[in-house]
């Protein structure tokens, strides 16, 4: 089956940007079964991750039933592009993946310590996307009332958010319990140093004060969390016990950057209807994102080396196989 592939933008009538000049943006990108008989092919534009061959603005595939959604999110500065490896393999199997980059907080855009502390806010990206059906209008086609939804690192964080956890603590306040020495992302290594500056902005104090809310979506019907990153040390332990709906977690054993030991083993032990899995044989946080580019190989070489004997591809494959399996219902023990 061809992949369908299409971007466009959206916007969040009910929040603002950042900057406070207009409306919160959100930029799209769907992967989508087509049964279109144009050529796939890479695209063109320039990327630090090896792109796969698609259908550029391709209507959907043709089908007397709905399909089924799979939000996705990415990790932190990151883009769509991303998680074009899980989006990608959906898209063959039959869903619909459709992923949209967290203004502030994405590499497709100037980075804002707003969006690299509210991450709260990334949630209500997706939420934003289910209720706006011009995306669908756009690709042609019918999606199911219910979705599910995959994020990888900070992005397994606002999975977490859809299906009910909720924010006891940023992990950057200053206040929170659980200490930590890391000041910021490797994106952004002074971040923690910035909270006290943002309170001359009153779009960031609106998102400060709503940290605490309820973020879950009742369309969102099941989550898989990838390597989920420091972040959901901060949700409140009831509200982990509270999510009925299944969610399943993947990590590596080498993930250095969210040791699952720390992160994965604190939501195993609290989200009931959870399976976790660890992937052995050297598997780092970073090795869940893409192959690097020529490009991307030089400008970020420390995202793209394995250790030596593994392959990058087959994680994936065999990630999106248990994903589907997951997303179908096929629950194992």
């Amino acid at each position: 089956m061809q992949v369908g592939f299409r971007t466009g933008i959206s916007f969040d009538m009910s929040r603002s940007n950042w900057d406070g000049t207009g409306h919160r943006p959100l930029v799209w990108t769907a992967w989508y079964p087509t049964d279109e008989a144009s050529s796939a092919a890479i695209p063109a534009e320039r990327s630090w991750f090896k792109k796969e061959p698609v259908v550029a603005n391709a209507t959907a595939v043709r089908s007397d039933q709905s399909l089924r959604l799979v939000l996705l999110s990415h990790g932190t500065g990151a883009t769509a592009a991303a998680l074009e490896w899980l989006g990608f393999r959906l898209a063959q199997r039959g869903f619909v993946a459709l992923a949209v980059n967290h203004h502030g907080h994405t590499g497709s855009e100037p980075y804002r310590a707003e969006g690299f502390l509210c991450l709260w806010e990334r949630a209500g990206d997706l939420t934003a996307i289910l209720d706006d059906h011009s995306w669908q209008r756009e690709l042609g086609v019918e999606i199911e009332e219910k979705a599910s939804v995959a994020g990888f690192s900070a992005g397994a964080y606002t999975a977490l958010l859809l299906m009910g956890a909720r924010v006891a603590f940023s992990q950057f306040e200053p206040d929170n319990p659980v200490k930590s020495p890391i000041r910021g992302p490797r994106e952004f290594p002074n971040l923690a140093d910035e909270l006290p500056k943002l309170n001359q902005n009153p779009v960031f104090q609106v998102a400060w004060e709503r940290r605490r809310a309820n973020f879950s979506d009742r369309r969102v019907e099941q989550a898989i969390a990838i390597a989920p990153g420091r972040s959901v040390l901060g949700f409140s332990r009831d509200s982990l016990r509270g999510i009925r709906k299944p969610t399943r977690i993947f990590a590596g054993d080498e993930d250095t950057v969210a040791p699952p030991s720390d992160c994965c083993g604190w939501l195993y032990e609290n989200i009931p209807a959870c399976k976790y899995e660890i992937l052995s044989g050297g598997v780092g946080h970073y090795t869940f994102l893409p192959e690097g580019s020529e490009f991307g190989q030089e400008a970020a070489p420390e995202l793209f080396v394995d250790r030596q004997g593994l392959e990058r591809t087959a994680i994936h494959d065999y990630v999106a196989e248990q994903s589907v399996d997951f997303l179908q219902g096929k629950r194992q023990d």
